[in-house]
């Protein structure tokens, strides 16, 4: 049966170890590479998004979609001290829900890292188009900075980033973590100054009405709306485990890197909200002349925006460069626009450490047998899964080129979800069928925190506007048809192979 084909955790190790990635990473790497994935659009750019849906509501958006990720790490922090290898959800679901779900998550996942990476690129692409305009004068044509969504062709700006990014990690991983290290640091830079200039000049009659959507509003519209959007910013903490395979110490390592990064994220995520909704812009939702709600990343709320730009200041829902906005209205005119420069120079890194977290997915369902094995072939010069980075760096691109960010960051968000759903249910199967395994960290109260981590991504979940709902089951669809074509035949667990056959030399 499907379901009966569980890989056991030593033949996981096992496999590890014969085609393996070089252990290289430590606690605090671990945690640049999880700050490094998690600061990035969600907050210099989804705020604009959290503040159409929620309006200042979007403080306590940030805390729901912060809790739901807590419980969500507790549970990774156990799997990833217990099974420290790539592979992130996938792997864990292998071990303990069978193939064909383990199939269906790492294909979510896979998803999630590719989509969220084409997010910010286009996230990028605004602030690169507002630094042209802040420092030069430069107007670029619409036509050639958003796609068909706001009246444009193209996004030109990020299909360049995007193919930059993949054309860095083809070279190499050692290359790729030493650039992301300097990237993290400017985010952070960035984020601190953006905090010290505008909580001194915060207003607090912006934060009335507080939640002009109301909590469940429509259309995905409302605070837990706004939750389950601004969720975005802080996925990312998973590429952490994606690592395990390459850190030292993982069963210690690993959980530092998933709980520092997000706590870390978590404080500068509620002082720029504070900061952003007490500037004089406020965070009131745009609405248009009938007084009716616009959906984030609709064409009829960019027409709006462009009406309301042309006349008076720009509303921050608007804004494609949020915090350099908020910043340049204060009265900071070239600290707005070098917190606009942090982010062009920073946002690559988040795109960076996504589409690494995809290609290693590829990599390690590819070496299990369920895609073909050539995809995890090693570069025999830069030591890196070319062939898949190649192939998901295609699929970035064209995925930036021609769709607003939210609604990517909404389609990310549905794959994530999911697979932190199965997480949650990968813990507790373990706990029952493997209870005297080595954890170096357990999580605590587990029943307790597994059902909340279950409860908040189903929640999450159906908050998400209906169209980034049904690209879930979709994608999922796709992906069962590959599966019954080629892995469910080509499995080295149905085949009997419990270890993968010595391939080319690992990273």
């Amino acid at each position: 049966m499907i379901f009966g084909r569980v890989k056991s955790l030593d033949a996981i190790l096992a496999t590890a170890e014969k085609k393996s990635l070089h252990r290289s990473l430590g606690a605090l790497q671990l945690t640049l590479l999880g700050v490094g994935a998690i600061i990035g659009t969600g907050i210099f750019v989804l705020t604009s998004e959290a503040a159409q849906k929620a309006g200042p509501g979007m403080m306590i958006s940030f805390i729901i979609a912060g809790a739901v990720c807590a419980v969500a790490a507790l549970c990774y922090s156990e799997l990833a001290s217990m099974v420290p290898v790539s592979g992130s959800a996938y792997t864990y679901t292998y071990a303990s829900l069978g193939e064909l779900l383990a199939w269906t998550v790492g294909w979510a996942l896979v998803l999630e890292y590719a989509v969220a990476a084409s997010a910010v690129a286009v996230g990028w692409s605004g602030y690169f188009v507002g630094q042209l305009r802040g420092w030069f004068g430069v107007e670029l044509p619409q036509a050639l900075i958003a796609g068909p969504y706001a009246g444009g062709i193209i996004n030109l700006p990020a299909v360049v980033i995007a193919l930059a990014i993949t054309g860095l990690l083809i070279i190499g991983t050692s290359e790729s973590a030493k650039v992301n290290a300097v990237l993290v640091a400017i985010k952070v830079a960035a984020l601190t100054l953006f905090i010290v200039l505008a909580l001194p000049a915060m207003r607090m009659e912006n934060f009335t009405p507080f939640a002009p959507q109301g909590w469940l509003g429509s259309g995905g519209s409302g605070v837990v709306g706004a939750a389950a959007s601004i969720f975005f910013a802080y996925v990312g903490f998973d590429a952490v485990s994606t690592a395990a395979e390459e850190t030292k110490n993982p069963q210690r390592n690993v959980s530092l890197g998933l709980i520092g990064s997000l706590a870390i994220c978590t404080v500068f995520y509620m002082l720029v909200a504070s900061g952003a909704i007490g500037s004089p812009l406020g965070a009131q939702p745009v609405l248009n002349a009938a007084g009716q709600w616009l959906a984030p990343g609709s064409t009829e709320l960019a027409a709006r925006c462009a009406t309301i730009a042309a006349s008076a200041v720009e509303p921050l829902p608007c804004s494609k460069e949020a915090l350099a906005h908020v910043l340049r209205e204060i009265g900071y005119l070239k600290i707005g626009n070098l917190i606009g420069l942090a982010a062009f120079l920073a946002l690559p890194s988040v795109i960076l450490v996504m589409i690494y977290g995809q290609t290693r997915m590829f990599f390690v369902m590819s070496r299990d047998g369920l895609l073909p094995e050539r995809l995890s072939t090693i570069h025999p010069k830069w030591k890196t899964p070319h062939i898949i980075t190649a192939i998901t760096g295609v699929g970035v691109t064209l995925a930036a080129a021609f769709l607003p960010v939210g609604k990517l960051a909404d389609i990310a968000n549905a794959g994530t979800l999911f697979a932190f759903l199965a997480v949650a249910v990968a813990v507790l199967r373990l706990r029952k069928t493997h209870p005297h395994v080595k954890r170096a960290f357990r999580v605590p109260a587990v029943w307790l925190v597994a059902s909340l981590t279950i409860v908040g991504c189903i929640g999450l979940f159906i908050a998400l506007p209906s169209d980034a709902q049904l690209v879930l089951p979709v994608w999922g669809a796709v992906g069962l048809v590959l599966y019954f074509a080629y892995g469910y035949r080509k499995s080295h667990v149905a085949r009997g192979i419990d270890v993968a056959p010595v391939a080319p030399e690992a990273l």
